[in-house]
This record gives structure tokens, sequence and C-alpha cells, in this order.
């Protein structure tokens, strides 16, 4: 079938500018025409005073975690949760996040529930559940003694947040047996929680996770497949080596220093900055893991404006389980970013053509041009004046077919 999408605007994330009463011709899932009148016999479908955007990526989320305010919340969901109760959940977080107009998920590791997030997936690709693309992360790595569940009896064995893995070897094996269950990213924590301390010049820093041999390893084993690496980061010392084993993507990144963020952007490492689940848990943290969490939102301000000035390439990424789904809306993301330093094109750019770019899926989504998925979304107000307008999406088509509008 063809369908014909009329609107008022059509934002060009590419350069910015309006094109006026557009139309956009859609056979299939995919776009066939932007600005030309619609074949003839095409349902036209007239979205009135919208603004056409293409559909919103988030490059950092979790839909098998459901808020994590406090070891108590991390516990019962990894300890006492039935596995099959938090996939229920991750089939409603789906639909939250399509309902959003995010069409497109890069989810960054299960925290305990396996390979769910494959399987979501792939239900989502065959029609099975509603939901945005995705790419997945399964079970994140890290080491031994350095990620929850810990300081439990030593004589029982409890389910953990990650795989661990200690050595060269151990992390290529987890590498080829994550991918033989059908990943398309490796996570891994470079190091734990938000850092130990606050250095004299007003950075963070704490040990890394891996020595340099066991994080390389693992690179250049998941590059080797064809797969990439994200590396939650947030001391100077894990960011670091995290760069030094040429990891991808740097998630979180509180602390980096200038030289750092230089670093960052001549090799082309992305940073996704999840601003939102900072502002949610970083003052109930300080209360229980201590104070460096109080000092950890603006030294990552600080550590973001290096990177904007060196030119570090941003991907739009919120943590959004880290901080509940039914409390906060994803699209507040963008008001950080803003607020920041970032001009709202930018912002809007991050959760569009850079993080396709992050993805490897340039010219399919994140762009409203012949040949992308039909993915696209309609707001009512200028993005451009007000960028809290992404926070009240209105209109959602994924794939061809609409998703969300208004009732009638």
């Amino acid at each position: 079938m063809t369908l014909a999408i009329r609107a008022r605007r059509l934002l060009d994330v590419r350069t910015g500018g309006f094109i006026e009463n557009p139309v956009v011709t859609v056979e299939g899932e995919r776009i066939a025409s932007v600005g030309s009148p619609p074949p003839a016999g095409a349902t036209v479908l007239d979205w009135g005073d919208r603004i056409l955007l293409p559909g919103l990526i988030d490059a950092h989320t979790h839909v098998l975690l459901q808020g994590n305010l406090s070891r108590a919340d991390y516990h019962h969901q990894i300890l006492r949760e039935y596995p099959a109760h938090r996939v229920a959940r991750a089939v409603r977080s789906l639909g939250i996040a399509l309902g959003h107009g995010f069409t497109f998920l890069r989810d960054l590791e299960t925290e305990g529930a396996g390979y769910a997030d494959v399987a979501l997936r792939d239900a989502v690709s065959e029609g099975v559940l509603p939901g945005p693309r995705m790419q997945v992360a399964g079970p994140a790595l890290s080491t031994t003694g350095t990620y929850p569940i810990l300081r439990y009896r030593p004589d029982w064995e409890f389910p953990v947040g990650v795989q661990i893995v200690d050595g060269a070897d151990s992390g290529r094996r987890a590498v080829r047996q994550q991918l033989s269950y059908g990943t398309d990213w490796v996570k891994v924590y470079a190091n734990m929680g938000a850092g130990h301390a606050v250095t004299a010049d007003g950075y963070i820093d704490s040990p890394s996770n891996f020595t340099l041999p066991e994080l390389s390893a693992v690179v250049e084993e998941s590059h080797a497949h064809g797969s990439r690496v994200a590396a939650h980061a947030t001391s100077d010392r894990g960011i670091r080596v995290a760069l030094d084993a040429g990891v991808d993507s740097i998630e979180h990144g509180y602390s980096i220093r200038p030289e750092v963020a230089a670093e960052m952007a001549a090799r082309g490492v992305f940073l996704s900055p999840t601003f939102t689940a900072t502002d949610y848990v970083a003052q109930a943290r300080a209360k229980e893991r201590g104070l460096v969490w109080s000092e950890a939102p603006r030294i990552q301000v600080r550590s973001f404006e290096n990177c904007l000035a060196a030119g570090v390439r941003i991907a739009f990424g919120t943590d959004v389980g880290g901080f509940p789904w039914t409390d906060i809306h994803q699209a507040k993301e963008f008001t950080f970013l803003t607020r920041f330093g970032m001009s709202p094109i930018d912002a809007i750019r991050s959760a569009t053509v850079v993080s396709a770019e992050l993805l490897h899926v340039e010219g399919e989504v994140g762009i409203i041009e012949a040949g992308a998925y039909a993915d696209l979304i309609g707001v009512r107000d200028n993005p451009l004046d007000d960028i809290s307008a992404l926070e009240r999406v209105d209109r959602v088509m994924k794939g061809g077919v609409v998703v969300r509008q208004p009732a009638l």
C-alpha cells in the first residue's frame, strides 16, 4: 500500500532547515520520496499542523530494568523477580519507548536477565510484539569482585548482573559465546560505580576493572567478528583503559579531562552521556554510596563541555531503566543536552543521524529521505525553539505503520 503523509513542516536534521508543506510518500516500510506530490491512488494521512522529524534513537537503554535508585531496588529485581515477570515489564517498556517516538534502541545489557534482550529484539522484528528496532548486548562483562551482587554468603552462589571474565582468554571466550547467542554489541564495565574519589584537579578516579591486555582482548575479539564495544566508564583510569583498548563508545563519561576528550575525538569514539539517569540517582546514591556521587553531576557537566569543545560525537542515550520507564520521559534528556551546551539541532542530531552512525545504520534510520525506513514522528511545537516539544510527540509511524495518533 502507498501512503502519503502531509504536514505543516518537516525538519531536515542534516541541514537544520525546514521543508514547508511536505509530502512524504511511503511504499511498504520505506520512504519512496519526500516533497513530491503523492502518486495517484495513494492513501493520504493528513498530520495537520505537525512538524515531522525522523523517529528518534535512544542509544543507551535497559528494557529489563525498572529503576535502580538504590541497592535494594537492584537486588529485588535480580534476586527476587521472576525472569518472566521481568520480560513482561520489558514488553511494557518497549511500548512506552515507541509511544515516545523512539523507534530504535541500543539496549546495553540485561542485568541478570541473560539473553532476554535478544529474544525481545527478535520478537519485535518478527512482528510478535510492538516496539522499536533494537540492537542488544546481552550480559555485560566485568571482572571478579567488581559488580553487584557482592558480599553475600560465600558458601552460596547468587546471580549477578554481569558475566564475569578474568584474563584475556576468558574475555575472548565470553565474546565468542555472547555473539553465538545473537548479540549485536559487547558491553564492558571499565570501572565500578561512579568512582572512588575526587582528584585534586576536580575529576573522578577509581581503579579500572580490567587490565589493558584483558580489555584489549575483548575489543579485538569483538571487532574481529564485526561487533562493537560499549564501555561503562566513569572514572579517569576507567576511561583511559577503555580508550587504550579501542572501545567504540564511552557510556556516562563522568570524568573526561580535555586531553582525553581530544583523544576520543581523534579516535572517533562516541560519548553517550545519560544525564537523565545521573540526575535521578545522584542524590540518593550520595547518601548510600559516598560523597563522590554528590560531585558526579557537576563533574559530568564539566567533562561534557570538554567533549563538546573537542568535537566528540555525542550519541543520545538516557540510561532509562536506571530510572523508571513509567516515571520520567526519555526525551527529557534533550533538555539536559541543551542546558549543558548543545544547540537544539545538534541535540536532535545526537538522537538521529549521529546515533545512526554509531549503530552503523546510516541511511536506514534517523533521516526522512528516500530509501530510509518510514520511521516518523510528529510534534505541534517547534523543537528548535522549545526542545521540550519532543516530550509531547503525538504522532508516531514505524516502518510505514502508524503506532500512535491522537484519539478522535
